[in-house]
């Protein structure tokens, strides 16, 4: 995704294109893929950007508001910014960190219960906890 393009999708969303944002979206909207604040401020780091790490956590809270990213909360200390928005589900891989993304066609409910009263579904997403396969005998 160009500058401009990115420039374009941050002013469609309401969000003003300052160069730290940009800098930002460069990063994590550049290709489909599942990065942290800490692995997007490392990225940042590493070409010589100067963005503040709050700065950064600011940007993706805003992003995550504006439906530009997709928030996934792998466990109560992590999580990952997505740059594919469209409805889909995950692995998390435990073992390695890492984030891949299940067609939303992949995962298939029989049923969901009844939800509470004055309520209605704002949508499901499935999470998948893997670990890599031991190479040895089972324990």
């Amino acid at each position: 995704m160009s500058r401009s393009d990115m420039r374009q999708l941050l002013q469609e969303h309401g969000v003003l294109p300052t160069p730290q944002r940009l800098e930002v979206a460069d990063v994590l909207l550049g290709r489909p893929q599942h990065l942290s604040a800490e692995q997007i401020i490392e990225k940042l780091k590493s070409a010589g950007s100067r963005v503040s790490k709050a700065t950064v956590y600011n940007t993706l809270k805003l992003f995550g508001e504006c439906g530009i990213v997709r928030e996934v909360m792998v466990d109560p200390v992590r999580k990952f910014y997505d740059s594919t928005t469209h409805r889909h589900h995950h692995f998390y891989n435990v073992d390695t960190g890492e984030l891949s993304d299940i067609a939303v066609d992949k995962v298939r409910f029989k049923s969901l219960p009844n939800l509470p009263e004055g309520t209605t579904e704002q949508g499901v997403e499935v999470l998948i906890r893997i670990r890599n396969a031991d190479e040895g005998p089972a324990r």
